[in-house]
């Protein structure tokens, strides 16, 4: 573990926000802090970047005591709820705030060129960020903040001023971006799905004590308590199995293969050699023939959304797909069979 958080308790008076609280988060993980409003999750995340002072235990990275380092020389990131975006700055300079003024403006420009692409937002750096969207102006805050290169990084509600159809878009994209980047970050939320999606592992928080860690497919199926699974969005009864019908996934995977032999089934299948840059991103249940058709492809990403374990794969000629999981283990780089299934 990289980052050491060992019975870490912050009061404020009489009133204890996070009661001795021990977790680890190891290099390049993602850990969701999820819970409901009050529980000390926020607390928490300030706890750790410096913001919030501790009551008692310890903060380490890499084995070195946070307790005595300013929050400047942490290398710690923040992304906040609303951004917190310099509204007087184009969307190029907000991603450049965070970069040491001893790098040259040509490095400068290059490091701002290549997260505003990693983020979606290429082309963007003249506008300024009063005229973009929500979920926009969330991807510009990630870039600022991912720009340092820091270490650890902190996320706070980021999605949660979104309507629910972005916020669900923009978890995978954070996910993925954290991933890529190989960003070791802590994702505050209040929101199972959105924990579940971004996260490799998610610490279930009440009244300022983590009450369950686990990974998101392990904690869904195996809540340990009656509490946690009412939170998780279970009714009356804990069942094993995870609730039908959440994941509205067209496609299923039928066969993996090694990433040359998919690419090869491509061929023989017809599929284009690759697909264009307006299709990278599109929905392929939106434009796909309905009935059964069968396509091959490359694992993007494999994550737990809605009780489902869910995967991306980039398919030649098509676009990005979304597909049903559940019954196969997948790894990003796998070569991948997908047929529609009717629904």
């Amino acid at each position: 573990m990289v980052l050491d958080v060992t019975d870490l308790s912050v009061r404020f008076g009489d009133f204890v926000a996070v009661d001795h609280v021990s977790f680890g988060v190891s290099q390049g993980a993602i850990l969701g802090l999820l819970g409901p409003s009050g529980c000390g999750k926020s607390t928490l995340l300030r706890a750790v970047a410096g913001l919030a002072p501790l009551s008692s235990g310890s903060v380490t990275w890499s084995g070195q005591d946070m307790r005595t380092v300013p929050v400047h020389r942490r290398e710690f990131g923040f992304v906040f709820q609303d951004g917190q975006l310099f509204g007087h700055l184009s969307v190029a300079r907000n991603v450049a705030y965070g970069l040491a003024r001893s790098i040259s403006r040509v490095e400068r420009e290059r490091r701002v060129e290549e997260l505003l692409e990693l983020v979606g937002l290429a082309g963007y750096g003249t506008r300024n960020v009063t005229t973009l969207s929500g979920g926009e102006k969330q991807r510009v805050a990630l870039a600022r903040a991912l720009a340092p290169h820091p270490r650890l990084l902190l996320l706070d509600e980021p999605l949660s001023a979104l309507d629910r159809e972005l916020r669900e878009r923009l978890a995978v994209d954070v996910r993925s971006i954290l991933h890529a980047t190989g960003t070791t970050a802590i994702f505050v939320t209040h929101d199972q799905d959105e924990a579940f999606t971004v996260c490799d592992r998610v610490a279930v928080m009440r009244s300022g004590k983590i009450v369950q860690i686990d990974a998101p497919e392990r904690l869904w199926r195996h809540p340990s308590s009656r509490e946690i699974a009412e939170f998780l969005g279970y009714e009356v009864v804990v069942r094993e199995e995870p609730f039908e019908g959440y994941a509205p996934c067209d496609f299923e995977v039928v066969e993996t293969y090694p990433a040359d032999e998919a690419m090869a089934l491509a061929d023989r299948l017809g599929q284009r050699s690759g697909p264009s840059a307006s299709e990278q991103h599109a929905d392929i249940s939106s434009h796909a023939p309905t009935g059964p058709t069968e396509y091959a492809g490359i694992v993007a990403d494999r994550f737990f959304q809605s009780g489902r374990a869910v995967a991306r794969v980039n398919v030649p000629g098509v676009g990005t797909l979304t597909v049903l999981a559940d019954a196969v283990r997948l790894e990003p780089g796998q070569g991948v069979r997908i047929i529609r299934v009717n629904r």
